[in-house]
């Protein structure tokens, strides 16, 4: 085997055929190398056969032909290199943008938003639904509302209903492993059924997946955002609700029930305990935790219901939305140990840096490890980056399968 710059295992020989001694089939190995070849156009964009070449350490004869299946399958295509640049004029090899798309959406308590992207990640369809006071059959209005978010951002990319390949969207909350059911959302009434996310794949014509918003926003901060060089982090989300994610060796923690990072119903002093019997959700209203001490509307509630980022702005609301964090931040650094903590949701983003200095100020001096505190850079809305990172691993993961 060898490994191009990007990490990428491809199969080699010293003979042109590609075909190392290395055992398994030759139609395995070549799908090897056809996925290394694609990996390497996604990463890098488009390449010469020489270059590509180079990369893989495949002969130029292999990678002509590799490329030559490639395009028959409808994988890649090709273009003339631009004029004016330096080097020979020869053609660009890229991945076929139309090959496959991709769903995402962000579910929140006051409607959907949902992006459509082709296989290379370009979006090319945005849309933005918003939920009504409709209370009958909750679980048939969801399905229903996610159709309408998915099939008004194909409209908008000129593609047609049965387009998407893949579908990932998420919500707050997380889906229990065991029983298939959403838990520690109960803001969103209608997303609570075993069988939803069959209904969803049933009226989307697509596979789905629903992840914890929350950890798709972690997947885009360890992909293209503040944790790029971190495998040891943890993303601590304050917004309306407040949740983290949390990566130990690049592997995202879910937990027993898919509940870990649950920390707005963590019990700290100073916030009512949240509380709910076996099988209950724990409302908003009913319990507290860390969320009742952190979130905007406790912030707002600091400042006399004034609006976000007037709170933020008095130095002793500020103040005390830094202690206050600092003591939820402190409970996860003593049980995980996280390289990093990634502030991120409206809060964080609202504050800014004064707010992230006044908390990394507070965490200073505890008998504690102390990580790096940085705040989100992730462009846009992070959930819906997650959750089309997501949705693109999947499709490519059986797109560029060619075994």
């Amino acid at each position: 085997m060898a490994r191009t710059d990007r990490g990428t295992t491809v199969a080699t020989h010293a003979d042109p055929g590609g075909i190392s001694g290395t055992p398994g089939t030759p139609r395995v190995l070549r799908a090897m190398n056809d996925r290394a070849a694609l990996d390497l156009l996604v990463s890098h964009g488009p390449l010469t056969r020489t270059r590509i070449s180079e990369l893989t350490g495949l002969s130029k004869p292999t990678a002509s032909q590799l490329l030559g299946r490639l395009a028959e399958m409808g994988l890649v295509r090709t273009r003339s290199k631009e004029r004016g640049k330096p080097g020979p004029n020869a053609l660009l090899y890229e991945i076929e943008p139309s090959a496959a798309h991709v769903a995402a959406l962000s579910a929140d308590p006051h409607g959907i938003s949902a992006v459509v992207a082709d296989i290379t990640g370009a979006v090319v369809g945005r849309a933005r639904v918003e939920a009504d006071s409709v209370a009958d059959d909750v679980r048939h209005r969801t399905a229903q509302l996610v159709k309408e978010a998915v099939d008004t951002a194909l409209s908008a990319a000129g593609l047609g209903p049965r387009d998407p390949h893949t579908t990932v969207i998420g919500t707050p909350g997380a889906l229990d492993p065991r029983t298939g059911e959403l838990r520690y959302a109960p803001h969103l009434p209608g997303w609570h059924s075993r069988t939803l996310r069959a209904e969803l794949a049933e009226v989307l014509g697509t596979p789905v997946t629903i992840e914890n918003d929350v950890n798709l926003a972690a997947m885009a901060e360890q992909h293209e955002g503040a944790a790029q060089d971190h495998d040891d982090f943890a993303l601590v989300w304050v917004d309306d609700g407040t949740g983290a994610a949390i990566v130990v060796d690049g592997i995202l923690l879910r937990g027993a029930t898919g509940g870990a990072g649950e920390i707005g119903y963590m019990p700290l002093p100073g916030a009512p305990l949240a509380r709910g019997g076996p099988g209950e959700y724990a409302t908003e209203h009913a319990g507290g935790g860390f969320q009742s001490l952190v979130s905007v509307p406790a912030v707002r509630a600091l400042a006399g219901g004034a609006p976000l980022a007037d709170a933020l702005a008095d130095a002793e609301v500020r103040a005390e939305t830094a202690r206050r964090l600092a003591s939820g931040i402190a409970a996860v650094v003593a049980v995980v140990d996280p390289q990093l903590v990634v502030l991120s949701g409206a809060v964080p983003q609202t504050g800014g840096e004064e707010l992230r200095a006044l908390v990394e100020a507070e965490l200073t001096g505890l008998a504690l490890p102390r990580p790096l505190l940085r705040l989100s850079d992730v462009e846009g809305d992070p959930i819906l980056s997650g959750a089309l990172l997501s949705a693109l691993a999947q499709a490519r993961d059986d797109v560029f399968d060619t075994a």
